[in-house]
């Protein structure tokens, strides 16, 4: 039986801003600047958007896009609080709005002033799910995100033997494929050695294990693909996406194993909607708040067996040309850190044939990842309609 999200609704209009370490612009500001240019590409009246989903917290409310972009009637707006799997799993909830009809075209924006604005500790209080850290993790000194994932990284290193040099392959492939992007933050290349040399931040992270403090923001349009197919530019339908909790989701150093991410359970059934496997995929966005993050949840995802992301990394397969291409925009280790909307722009361009010099050749299927708070995951598999 076809799963009636299958195919049905689609990615319609994308848009970003610069990615900077340094902006007088607010996060609503940047949110509005990416939104504008989503609706530019799909080549839609804003009036025509009737739902929102911002991310939060991120400097903007509904009545915000109400009052800036003139919408005329919204029919659903909403928040999804799961840090950086958000992004992707509103890509389910808009596929979810615009097939049954609540919504005709849904806008998902991210304005973050990481750079700019407030401390991460300070942000990171603003999560509901950080509250249990807060008080049981945060008084022993861990409470930043690259202290709570250090466990998950030292473990699987202890038990399948993964290495720094195969963590470094991944912020080094990332960072060559930023340079061919004209967008980015970091833009000079990195070396293995450049890895190695880094600060320690909490052990096995060393700094360039480390996605970006940065400012920008990014906007994507959905809507139904019975609309998508009418609008501006190639039509990138949404095959299978899903989103999934981990068990102790709001303390991984509870968890009964530190290596469980709720990819584990949303994979499975975004595959299965989308009816496709692993070996479909062309190329592959996946959330790179860390290397290590990027290195596990390309187990899970079935592209290799648990304990054999380190070597699969190596050797120029996920490079472009290689086996998997992934991360191709330069990631939140070297683009920007957008929360991952930058992420799914990236796969539409891929998708669209859009994406320069960094295009994966006939690519006509690839999946985007998100990952955030003690490891909610999210998926969507996005595919060149014919």
């Amino acid at each position: 039986m076809v799963h009636p999200l299958r195919d049905k609704a689609a990615v319609s209009g994308i848009g970003e801003t610069a990615y900077t370490r340094g902006t007088t612009k607010s996060g609503l500001a940047l949110q509005l600047e990416a939104s504008l240019k989503a609706l530019d590409d799909a080549g839609i009246d804003p009036r025509d958007v009737d739902g929102v989903i911002p991310y939060f917290p991120g400097g903007a409310i509904a009545e915000d896009f109400i009052a800036n972009l003139g919408l005329k009637d919204l029919t659903l707006s909403a928040f999804i609080p799961m840090g950086g799997a958000t992004c992707v799993a509103a890509i389910q909830m808009a596929a979810m709005a615009v097939t049954t009809g609540v919504c005709k075209h849904v806008l998902i924006s991210v304005g973050r002033t990481g750079y700019s604005g407030s401390r991460v500790s300070t942000r990171l209080q603003q999560f509901p799910v950080f509250a249990q850290a807060a008080e049981f993790e945060a008084p022993i000194g861990m409470f930043a995100p690259a202290q709570l994932y250090a466990q998950g990284a030292r473990r699987h290193m202890e038990l399948y033997g993964t290495t720094a040099r195969q963590f470094a392959e991944v912020a080094v492939v990332t960072r060559q494929h930023a340079i061919l992007n004209g967008n980015v933050v970091m833009n000079k290349p990195l070396t293995v050695e450049d890895h190695h040399a880094s600060r320690m931040i909490s052990d096995p992270f060393r700094l360039f294990d480390c996605s970006l403090e940065s400012d920008g923001g990014a906007a994507v349009i959905i809507s139904a693909t019975d609309r998508a197919k009418d609008l501006r530019k190639p039509l990138v339908t949404i095959a299978g996406t899903a989103e999934g909790h981990p068990d102790s989701p709001a303390s991984i150093a509870q968890r009964p194993d530190l290596l469980e991410f709720g990819l584990v359970k949303s994979a499975p059934r975004a595959f299965a909607m989308a009816g496709v496997g692993p070996k479909d995929i062309d190329v592959a966005e996946i959330y790179d708040c860390f290397t290590f993050t990027v290195i596990r949840q390309l187990e899970i995802l079935g592209f290799c067996k648990t304990g054999e992301g380190g070597p699969f990394v190596m050797d120029g397969r996920i490079a472009l040309g290689g086996e998997l291409p992934i991360n191709t925009h330069g990631g939140l280790l070297s683009q920007g850190h957008v929360v991952g909307l930058n992420h799914v722009i990236e796969l539409t361009r891929q998708l669209r044939r859009e994406a320069g010099r960094a295009q994966v050749k006939d690519a006509e299927l690839g999946l985007v990842t998100g990952y955030g708070d003690m490891g909610d995951g999210s998926i969507a598999i996005l595919r060149r309609a014919a």
